[in-house]
Order: structure tokens, then C-alpha cells, then sequence
């Protein structure tokens, strides 16, 4: 099984990259959030889901291993398929899902191509206890800006739900609290005020 690909962009189409990878060109399906991000002749690197059917194999790429578990996780629930997982990685990225999830904001998972509304429900509901560990542990690595530096509202996100859980509450409170928190604060609130604000959206 292929699990990550590093080389130079050869091709980019719609839904698909040409990674060549020492003279041979890999096809790899990707969201269009990543393909937005790619240009001809880049240095890249994807983490890669294989798919085997007995006609074709076919590989997902993704820059980043969260990025990779959220498409492996919407393929859990009836009626998501790989090209509908995309679809959704395409319009939200991790941590705006996992925020959707947390918040049951349906709506945000609907603008997704292929996903109506009963599905989007459905897609909510169902990950609603997966999200906050997925969350958490996409949070925990300090993800890269153009500039080479960490994102410090994420850390500031993932601080204030292990604070909140450490407090004695269960995951899915603690992340839908400091979701519904951080989007009354905004990107740029540091941990005190996302706990203080968790609190309150706690005590409701």
C-alpha cells in the first residue's frame, strides 16, 4: 500500500494531481482545497490513502495526516463515499468540520457538492462523538501559515478543550462549548478567554 508520495507536481486536473515521483507520474484524486494549493512543478508532499477494487487502484491524497483520518471517518457514515468525503474536504477544512460537528451546524456540511440535507444531518449527528478527538489531535501539532509559523489559535483551541475535559467533562461537551466559544471571540482568542467563554456556554 502507498502511503505518502513526495515529488514534483507534473499535471493538475479538476478532481486530480500527476505527482511524479522519480520519472513516474502518480494519479492522485484530491479535494479541491488541495489542489487550490498546488502548482506546476512544486515540491509536494501528500499523505496517501490507497483504495483497491478488483478494476482500478486508486489513490487520495491529502497534506495532512488529520485531513487523511477525516476523509476515512466520513466514510463511515451511510452514504458518504470517497467522492462525497472529498466534496466535503474540499469545501470545510478539519477544523471548520470538526467545528460544524460540534456546534450540529448541518448547514455548513450542506454547501458540500453531493450532500444533501438529510445527509448532512446525518453526517452531524453520527460524528458528533468522533469529532473532538479528531479535533484535539489535529489541534495538538502546530499546523504551518505561509510564513513558517504556528497557528496559535489552534493551539489556544486544543488547550482550552483539554482544560475543559480535565474540569470533568466529557469531550463532545467540552468541544462543542469552546466551538460555540470561539465563534462569538473569534480566531484570535487565547485560551483563558475560550475556557471563560466554554464556561458559560457550559452552564446553560
Amino acid at each position: 500500500m502507498i502511503g505518502k508520495l513526495k515529488g514534483l507536481v507534473d499535471a493538475v486536473g479538476e478532481g486530480h494531481v500527476i505527482v511524479d515521483v522519480n520519472g513516474v507520474g502518480y494519479e492522485v484524486q484530491a479535494s479541491t482545497r488541495t489542489l487550490r494549493t498546488l502548482a506546476l512543478g512544486q515540491q509536494v508532499s501528500l499523505s496517501i490513502e490507497t483504495h483497491v477494487r478488483e478494476d482500478a487502484i486508486r489513490l487520495y491524497g491529502f497534506t495532512s495526516e488529520l485531513e487523511r483520518a477525516w476523509f476515512r471517518i466520513l466514510q463511515t457514515i451511510q452514504g458518504v463515499g470517497s467522492k462525497v468525503a472529498l466534496a466535503v474536504l474540499g469545501t470545510l477544512s478539519p477544523q471548520e468540520l470538526a467545528n460544524a460537528i460540534a456546534l450540529q451546524n448541518w448547514a455548513a456540511v450542506e454547501q458540500s457538492q453531493g450532500v444533501g440535507k438529510k445527509l448532512a444531518q446525518r453526517i452531524v449527528a453520527e460524528l458528533r462523538d468522533k469529532a473532538p478527538a479528531l479535533s484535539v489531535a489535529g489541534l495538538s501539532v502546530p499546523q504551518a501559515t505561509k510564513a513558517g509559523s504556528a497557528a496559535p489559535a489552534n493551539d489556544a483551541v486544543a488547550e482550552a478543550i483539554s482544560a475543559l475535559t480535565n474540569l470533568g467533562y466529557q469531550p463532545a461537551q467540552a468541544s462543542q462549548a469552546v466551538a460555540a466559544a470561539l465563534q462569538d471571540l473569534g480566531d484570535d482568542a487565547d485560551t483563558p478567554r475560550l475556557i471563560r467563554a466554554g464556561l458559560k456556554e457550559l452552564a446553560r
